[in-house]
């Protein structure tokens, strides 16, 4: 019996040990860790993202895609970098980018003064414009028009901005929204009289919807033009390196491809340098 107790104190004192070292191993880890380097070496960035903004990124089939989603993949090759995008959501991808358990943001996010006071973006890779989504018919002829209207947007974005500053912050009649495809079906139900987000989300979304008997309403004295930028922490050391990797997809024509691609057009890739 007594050579029995001393063999299980063993096993006791063994497994003791064994937990310590689990719990040490576990205790010590990077957490803030995001990007890993794969078989060849390359490093794989984490990128989050809100992928209900078609064509920039949306879900297909279980996957992400969208132009943004090619874009950044290209852009990082081009840096050396793989990336592995993860939809997270409108709001949170500001969170995780600021708390730096990513390492990048994107998803047609605009650079604007307000962003750029905790963030960092590359140099522009997209030019926007906020444009007005109303049914067929409808009497609004532009902005102008939207006042004492009942206008969806997306919460957060620049969409929103627009009108606040149009009408107020405090208007009664502004609905925010988790994405754009939220503030659209309140616009179909009857929820809404217009949506106002940016202009490749909304006609694209007209091209492919027919049926919703929806159109678009562009007015450049209300909406000032839009850059899209690589959402970067405070102080990032990826920004000079895509900002580098963009510019050479500038210069060789790759990004005009990409962008052909996606919108059967050529990008003005001089008013990206305004």
């Amino acid at each position: 019996m007594g050579g029995c107790n001393v063999k299980i104190k063993t096993i006791t004192s063994i497994l003791v040990v064994s937990l310590i070292f689990i719990l040490v191993a576990c205790g010590t880890s990077d957490k803030s860790k995001v990007s890993s380097s794969n078989e060849n070496g390359k490093k794989t960035l984490r990128v989050v993202t809100n992928a209900a903004y078609a064509p920039f990124v949306y879900m297909d089939k279980g996957e992400i895609v969208g132009f943004d989603v090619e874009f950044i993949s290209a852009v990082a090759k081009e840096a050396g970098y793989d990336v592995k995008v993860e939809h997270v959501g409108w709001e949170p991808l500001f969170v995780e980018v600021k708390g730096k358990t990513a390492d990048i943001g994107i998803g047609a996010i605009t650079i604007n003064d307000e962003r750029k006071q905790t963030y960092d973006f590359s140099a522009a890779y997209f030019l926007s414009v906020n444009e007005i989504l109303v049914p067929e018919g409808s009497p609004i002829k532009s902005a102008t028009d939207l006042k004492d209207k009942v206008v969806a947007v997306s919460n957060g974005t620049t969409g929103q901005s627009a009108i606040e500053s149009l009408y107020g912050k405090n208007n009664s009649k502004l609905k925010k929204f988790k994405d754009n495809n939220l503030a659209i079906m309140e616009l179909k139900k009857g929820g809404a009289d217009a949506v106002v987000a940016d202009n490749t989300v909304v006609e694209e979304y007209v091209k492919n919807n027919p049926k919703d008997n929806l159109m678009v309403i562009a007015d450049d004295t209300a909406f000032d033009k839009e850059f899209y930028g690589i959402l970067f922490a405070k102080d990032s050391k990826l920004k000079d390196e895509f900002d580098q990797a963009l510019k050479k997809m500038l210069d060789n024509g790759e990004y005009a491809n990409l962008y052909e691609k996606w919108f059967d057009y050529k990008p003005d890739l001089e008013g990206l340098k305004e």
